[in-house]
């Protein structure tokens, strides 16, 4: 059957579909969810069959942004249409719903699927539900970190040593990576980071370095920064490193699942997709955080040592306290000057994040050799050799190496949250402080945010700031003091 094309001007976000009347459907017996072929010229794709009463009308067919990109179609291009087979991945998903186990391949072929948007989002979703409900063994969550590393850009370079960290989340501050790669690269070890944006929380490592350099390059300019300074710090999103992570990511967040062998696997693929080789795992555990006891913690510790082994990838994962936020500052602006105070060795920098930083790189160091790896990265740091590295990066990714941190601004409207009374901290609420960071304005605003002036612990004078709050309108900051008010239990005292 051929068929006038109609772009719609919409966007799938991936999946490839185009939408029918639903008497032409019936000419090819398709029915919702069933796959045609578009073919023009030489071109053809396989997209997702949606059906319509109305529009378009008969004789023509309306193409999702995606589909007209792949074929290069403009309105009114004649195109042939042809019934086709459904991904033979549907039915290894099937499998994996009844609770039986996918081989190498079956994964393989799923993943090439989901990268390569042969599948709908419903069917994305059953598999990733399939995981959740019937969890992979540990040759499962092997094949599928290798299929989501392979599919997709890899980062090779001629060293035998790529360092590597991760932090689990849940954390509001807790900008380890930006102190932690300088210290690693001034030592002479290649750490090529690859960061996140924010999803749920006020800032994402990308979003803080952003503050100071750029971080979206083509890989090929990601090599050239690694070649000259060691290290880099860049949006991970903008490289074609495991993608199918991004659109799994994606789907858990619609479904508010979080199945561990997906974890192990996103993180480690985004790891082997860059060739590291020694990785440094944080699982921060607290109240208010991913990971909320030790027992899960232990056990998660177990899998990702593993999961490395598997991997040929040397791993050490430590358990962190994360009963609080890390660091000052909450928002990309106000963890940027953190990361310059630490790297400077400014007075009123944040003790905590620099402990932190210490113990995982001197963990790192260890891993290859340097038995006194936490006194070798203090010595980086108090020597300001780090900073120095710091700067180097920040220039190569074309950003102002001189900037101070007084220099980063903040949102211009504020709010101070007053001490009602005597008292000592008791708890800090980690998703309070980020819910409220992100009503402030954060992360879109990259100067938004709080100022944390007190820690657990710390003892509390009535009339006396607790944190600062910064917004870009007065509209923000009365959204702030309104949800104060149900968040008497942010700081307790």
């Amino acid at each position: 059957m051929k068929l006038r094309a109609k772009n719609l001007e919409i966007s799938t976000g991936g999946p490839l579909v185009v939408v029918l009347n639903e008497e032409d459907a019936k000419k090819l017996d398709l029915h919702a969810s069933d796959r045609v072929k578009i073919e023009k010229g030489r071109k053809i794709e396989t997209a997702v069959v949606d059906l319509s009463r109305d529009s378009p009308q008969k004789g023509t067919i309306g193409l999702m942004n995606e589909v007209s990109a792949s074929l290069g179609l403009k309105n009114g291009s004649l195109v042939r249409i042809i019934p086709a087979r459904k991904p033979v991945s549907l039915e290894y998903i099937k499998k994996k719903l009844d609770g039986k186990h996918l081989n190498k391949s079956e994964i393989k072929q799923v993943i090439w699927d989901i990268v390569h948007n042969k599948l709908s989002d419903i069917e994305l979703t059953y598999f990733i539900s399939a995981c959740y409900c019937n969890p992979n063994t540990m040759e499962e969550t092997v094949c599928l970190t290798r299929a989501m590393a392979t599919e997709g850009q890899r980062l090779r370079l001629n060293r035998k040593i790529i360092m590597d960290k991760h932090s689990i989340g849940g954390i509001p501050g807790n900008r380890t990576t930006m102190v932690i790669v300088p210290i690693i690269a001034a030592a002479g070890y290649a750490m090529p980071k690859t960061s996140s944006r924010a999803i749920t929380s006020p800032a994402g490592t990308a979003d803080t370095m952003e503050v100071l350099a750029k971080v979206v390059f083509p890989i090929e300019e990601m090599r050239d920064i690694i070649n000259k300074a060691n290290a880099c710090i860049v949006w991970g999103g903008a490289l074609n490193l495991a993608p199918a992570d991004d659109k799994i990511i994606k789907a858990e967040k619609s479904l508010m699942i979080d199945a561990e062998s997906q974890l192990l696997a996103s993180i480690m693929a985004k790891k082997h997709s860059v060739s590291s080789t020694h990785v440094i795992i944080d699982i921060p555990i607290g109240p208010n955080t991913k990971i909320t006891d030790r027992i899960k913690a232990i056990h998660l510790k177990g899998e990702f040592t593993k999961l490395g082994k598997n991997l040929d990838m040397k791993t050490r994962i430590i358990i962190t306290d994360g009963r609080q936020p890390i660091g000052k500052g909450i928002g990309p602006a106000l963890e940027a000057r953190d990361v310059l105070k630490v790297l400077r060795q400014d007075y009123d920098r944040p003790l905590d994040l620099e402990k932190k930083c210490i113990k995982m790189a001197g963990e790192l160091f260890k891993m290859v050799g340097e038995k006194k790896g936490a006194m070798l990265a203090q010595h980086i740091l108090r020597s300001g050799k780090a900073y120095q590295k710091m700067k180097q990066i920040i220039k190569l990714q074309k950003g102002n190496p001189n900037v101070k941190p007084e220099e980063i601004p903040l949102a211009r409207f504020e709010y101070d949250y007053i001490a009602k009374r005597n008292g000592k901290v008791k708890n800090i609420n980690n998703i309070l402080t980020a819910k409220l960071a992100r009503i402030a304005g954060a992360p879109e605003n990259r100067g938004a945010g709080i100022m944390l002036y007190r820690q657990i612990g710390d003892t509390i004078k009535k009339g006396k700031r607790i944190f600062t709050v910064y917004g870009g309108s007065r509209q923000k900051i009365d959204f702030v003091k309104q949800a104060l008010q149900d968040m008497q239990d942010i700081v307790v005292y």
